[in-house]
């Protein structure tokens, strides 16, 4: 319906082969719950802003899963307290 046909790459879990899908054959509202809030983090950095909009609990050990903290936020960080001296 939303027109996500791209394909993706999985492991059969059988043949420990590669199989190709388009990702609207297997994505589900919760990859797409995890991707959002993952994505939105990167953006804002603020854990409990983004658990609001996401509807988990403060403190939510399943957020805590979601988010990744990359090397790009740490540069992000480093230059914040650069231009404040």
């Amino acid at each position: 319906m939303a027109g996500i046909t791209r394909l993706v790459t999985e492991l059969d879990p059988v043949t420990r082969r590669e199989v190709k899908h388009p990702l609207n054959e297997i994505a589900s509202s919760h990859l797409a719950r995890r991707t959002f809030a993952g994505n939105i983090y990167r953006q804002v950095k603020d854990p409990n802003l983004v658990t609001s909009l996401t509807g988990h609990a403060e403190g939510s050990r399943a957020f805590n899963r979601y988010r990744e903290i990359d090397l790009g936020m740490k540069q992000d960080l480093v230059k914040i307290l650069e231009n404040k001296k």
